[in-house]
């Protein structure tokens, strides 16, 4: 591995892009942001202009090239990040035909059954049939936008739009890629069966490599806008949980996270492809080579808090300082989490939050024990569902905005009998991750070695005082899920008195 030069993470997220400069000791030298806007043209759609992420990827770079030109000019290798599912349309000419649909866009619902009945999508795919992966998208262009279909010449997903501008490649990850329904996840291949269903076919894909792989190189005119002494490697990077993976070092089977971010996620890495789409458990292709991982989703995590922050007009990091995760509640109250719905294990669009409960004495720390420990057993079912498919979590971090909450960390240890590792401060994330990816590109490493697991602060291990407080508790919440499911799924018609 070479003892000198820097490597570039470009994480392409939602709200925003993130670019981190990392030197060979894989530490952070400096990182840039610029923002970006979702556009919602219809309840329910979510979209962005991809030329809107061009010109924040650039923002970023020429920000750390102006404030660290001597690093920059020795850049080797840059890796991708980058939000999942989003389809960019180009024609012929690499020209952007419509607006990119996004992972969180749901208005291709009705064409999910529709490709279900068309092909294996779960057996081959590893994955349920979900508006929020690719392929039910291009189906709803296909339906709808037949003018736009006609001319779809290249399917790219958000981050490798940018390696487009930045490498004049067509060119995708298999972590990535995975997520599109379009693979064949266990060969990690492209699928003819699955892309035969949308009316696609191999052509319209990019080229497949591994995430840690080579996968073009800068353009000249783009190395000298930003200094640099020679075009770097640009790797093929990854879906951003899979960098994510590699930036805290859980690249090995059993390693993995749990993510306290917006949403929720339960991310181990396994040796082999190993599907559970009965409890909508995604089973992808990792970022390193040989390596798979299986996830659980939880719709709303920390937005519960952000909920109840908004309903009493308090600050969530607030609201949680005063919670003892060894105190049991005083009064059995019980939350859902399934304010947008919910995935694993449910896959229920239609579910909605229930608080069950409350009397004249509930207080607002009851409401917010209930709303966190709500979250904590939507965990224990992402385990449980993990575990169905014969994955046994091993070395485990927290990570995401909601980890700084100790007490909740140590709840949802708790309710999972999951030790639970706090990483040390400093870098850890997808750009991270990818400028690690980077630079096992440029420089030829193993990956594994590369990706190594970061320093722990400290690990959190379950409490066994509070063992049958939570069983009791996951009882309740699982019972409470099957009363009022009936409730939610349609109106309930008023009964006539005699």
């Amino acid at each position: 591995m070479n003892s000198s030069g820097y490597w570039l993470g470009i994480d392409l997220g939602t709200s925003g892009v993130k670019a981190l400069l990392m030197g060979a000791d894989q530490e952070t030298v400096a990182s840039s942001h610029a923002e970006l806007e979702v556009s919602r043209p219809k309840p329910g759609w979510s979209e962005q202009d991809p030329g809107h992420w061009w010109k924040a990827v650039k923002e970023t770079l020429d920000e750390l090239a102006s404030a660290h030109g001597q690093e920059i000019a020795q850049v080797r290798g840059i890796g991708l990040s980058g939000q999942m599912h989003g389809a960019t349309l180009l024609d012929a000419s690499d020209r952007v035909l419509r607006p990119c649909i996004l992972w969180n866009d749901g208005r291709s619902e009705a064409e999910c059954s529709t490709l279900d009945a068309r092909a294996d999508f779960s057996g081959i795919g590893g994955n349920l049939v979900m508006p929020g992966f690719t392929a039910p998208k291009l189906e709803w262009v296909r339906h709808h936008e037949p003018d736009v279909f006609e001319r779809v010449a290249k399917v790219l997903l958000p981050k490798d739009y940018v390696r487009l501008c930045l490498a004049g490649e067509h060119l995708s990850d298999m972590s990535d890629s995975a997520g599109t329904l379009w693979m064949d996840v266990g060969g990690r291949c492209w699928s003819s069966e699955l892309l035969d269903a949308t009316g696609l076919s191999k052509g319209h894909m990019p080229g497949l490599v591994e995430g840690s792989d080579p996968a073009g190189r800068l353009r000249l005119e783009l190395a000298d806008r930003w200094g640099m002494a020679a075009p770097p490697v640009i790797a093929g990077g990854g879906g951003d949980n899979a960098t994510s993976a590699a930036g805290v070092g859980a690249v090995s089977p059993g390693s993995g996270f749990v993510s306290l971010g917006t949403s929720g996620v339960l991310f181990v890495a396994t040796d082999g492809f190993a599907p559970n789409t009965d409890a909508a458990v995604h089973a992808f292709c990792h970022a390193v080579p040989g390596t798979w991982h299986q996830m659980g989703v939880i719709l709303s995590a920390t937005d519960t808090l952000n909920w109840l922050g908004r309903a009493t007009g308090r600050k969530p990091a607030d609201l949680v300082a005063g919670i003892d995760p060894a105190q049991p509640a005083g009064e059995p109250l019980t939350f859902l989490p399934y304010l947008s719905g919910e995935r694993t294990p449910h896959n229920d669009a239609g579910v909605r939050g229930v608080l069950a409960g409350m009397s004249q004495a509930t207080e607002v720390d009851d409401l917010v024990r209930a709303a966190m420990e709500g979250v904590a057993y939507a965990f224990v079912d992402c385990v449980e569902a993990l575990r169905s498919a014969g994955t046994v979590p091993d070395l485990v971090h927290a990570i995401g905005g909601g980890a700084r909450s100790l007490s909740w960390v140590q709840m949802i240890a708790n309710a999972c009998g999951l030790p639970l590792s706090i990483p040390a401060a400093g870098e850890s994330g997808a750009a991270f991750g990818a400028a690690r990816l980077g630079m096992a590109a440029s420089e030829g490493g193993d990956p594994q070695d590369v990706c190594a697991p970061v320093c722990i602060e400290s690990t959190i291990d379950p409490d066994p005082r509070m063992a049958d407080y939570h069983a009791e508790n996951l009882a309740r919440y699982r019972a409470l899920y099957a009363g009022t499911r009936a409730v939610m799924s349609g109106p309930v018609m008023p009964q006539r008195s005699n």
